[in-house]
């Protein structure tokens, strides 16, 4: 069972789990409260020492009570920190709007409406209409005194930006539910048309198309279509969306956009799909245009740059040039910083591990002891997918570098796993897959037996990834390295 403290204690790195001490120790009124020694003991995760905390059964309760307080604190320090250290037009309009409350409430008139004008700049901007309706609301309360604008005006303004909030609510209903029925898809193999499922959510929620034509809503649809496209394995299923984003984006022209977040994101969507569909110059080209809006602000350049390397690095390694994709791969790990999504790492390690093992380099074994983290974390935070991918890879690893028994081994393991699921999703080309390769460990010599070749080559498909896996098995009857092989089946 997971135990939610534990889970708090490991979002704070070294330097914030001694600031959350001296958090605690300004906060204990008493000498005797033993906050500090559950932390500590927690953290190192000693059991005999928590079991000693609180011995007799009469105590239970008291640790238990002592757990809940030491968890309300942790969420307290989190809270805090969370608002000091985030630097977003979003926060920074919240700071505003706390502080003008404060302003107002004690007669500091002009500077408070000084401070709400300035934060409704920037929750407008950034597309905030919760936080604009809390700052209009505090402009309509406060509208008699002296300074405030006209009550007409701001009551316009008002009205309009709660027409606003009706209409995102609907697209974010909509997008809540597009994304159940995306999870239905992955997880218990519905069938289901993308087009139809659109089309009967929008009709379901009554939105209109023009309330679909923010960078927002496009991004929140091309992306749900990306996911659609990797469940299916065939992104020549969303090319209308693609299409309909790119007529967006011209159609905005050179006019700032309100959410840089969001345009950002939507070039990655489109570099990927690009990348997918083997269009590597274009995969390219949208990357150059993301790079470019990365660095108009350090926050953004921040949070995308390991995701914007990883298809850098991709388009480079499926165009030929394997070291400059394994150079930029392990630079942007070793650049990596303690606040880098755990999701962004994972996915460059396991694409270097890839890298690597199509090269026949054996330090993809050292890479892939890297990919600590269990199968539940994986399937939950990388998708069912990557997971059954990268559980896929460690076999063949094992399997190329003669470590014949624990390919075996982590094969038995992933077909008592994800056999049921595989089966449940009709993910039979997986199965067939992994029943050629079983052949291939209890008799090496099959790949050299007509039947066996054409059953491999019936497999090619137009997806890079399954290339790279089926590349594998191909170059051990034409004595080639997997990654030979795997440029000649793309360039065909």
């Amino acid at each position: 069972m997971k135990d939610a403290l534990l889970d708090l204690v490991n979002l704070l790195n070294n330097i914030e789990k001694q600031q959350f001490r001296q958090f605690l120790q300004r906060k204990n009124k008493r000498s005797d409260v033993k906050n500090i020694v559950l932390f500590d003991l927690i953290e190192t995760d000693d059991i005999k020492g928590l079991n000693r905390l609180y011995e007799s059964e009469v105590n239970k309760d008291a640790y238990h009570a002592l757990r809940k307080r030491l968890q309300d604190s942790l969420l307290l320090f989190l809270s805090r920190k969370t608002f000091e250290s985030t630097h977003s037009d979003t926060y920074d309009a919240l700071r505003l709007l706390v502080v003008s409350r404060f302003l107002l409430e004690n007669d500091v008139v002009r500077v408070a409406f000084k401070c709400l004008d300035k934060a409704e700049r920037l929750a407008e901007e950034s597309e905030q209409f919760n936080l604009l309706n809390e700052l209009l609301l505090l402009k309509l309360q406060y509208s008699h005194l002296p300074g405030a604008e006209d009550l007409e005006v701001l009551t316009g303004r008002f009205l309009l930006n709660q027409a606003q909030m009706q209409r995102e609510a609907k697209l974010n209903m909509a997008y809540a539910y597009l994304r159940q029925e995306l999870q239905a898809i992955h997880l218990k193999g519905k069938i289901v048309n993308l087009s139809s499922l659109m089309i009967r959510t929008i009709r379901k929620y009554k939105i209109a198309a023009d309330e679909l034509m923010t960078y927002k809503s496009i991004y929140q649809i091309l992306f749900l279509a990306n996911e659609y496209a990797a469940i299916q394995q065939n992104y020549g299923l969303i090319t209308r969306y693609i299409n309909r984003t790119n007529r967006f984006i011209q159609e905005q022209g050179h006019k700032k956009q309100a959410n840089l977040y969001y345009h950002i994101s939507i070039l990655y969507l489109l570099a990927n799909f690009h990348l997918r569909r083997k269009d590597f110059a274009k995969s390219t080209a949208y990357l150059q245009e993301m790079m470019e809006l990365m660095l108009t602000d350090s926050r953004y350049h921040a949070l995308f740059y390991l995701r914007h390397q990883l298809l850098a690095a991709l388009n480079l390694f499926f165009t030929g040039f394997a070291d400059e994709a394994i150079s930029m791969v392990q630079e942007s790990l070793g650049n990596a910083k303690p606040t880098a999504k755990p999701e962004d790492v994972e996915d460059l390690r396991i694409c270097l591990t890839m890298f690597l093992a199509l090269c026949n380099d054996k330090r993809c074994l050292k890479q892939l002891a890297l990919l600590t983290r269990t199968d539940a974390w994986y399937e939950k935070k990388m998708g069912m997918l990557w997971t059954i991918r990268k559980n896929l890879m460690e076999i063949l690893v094992h399997a190329q570098f003669s470590n014949i028994e624990l390919a075996l081994s982590r094969l038995s393991s992933f077909k008592r796993r994800y056999k049921k699921y595989l089966q449940q999703t009709s993910e039979e080309r997986v199965l067939l897959y992994l029943k050629l390769f079983e052949k291939y460990l209890q008799k090496p010599d099959v790949v050299f037996e007509i039947g066996y070749q054409k059953a491999v080559w019936d497999m090619v498909d137009h997806d890079i990834f399954s290339l790279s896996f089926i590349g594998w098995l191909i170059a051990k009857w034409e004595r080639k390295t997997a990654y030979a092989i795997v440029l000649e089946l793309i360039g065909k």
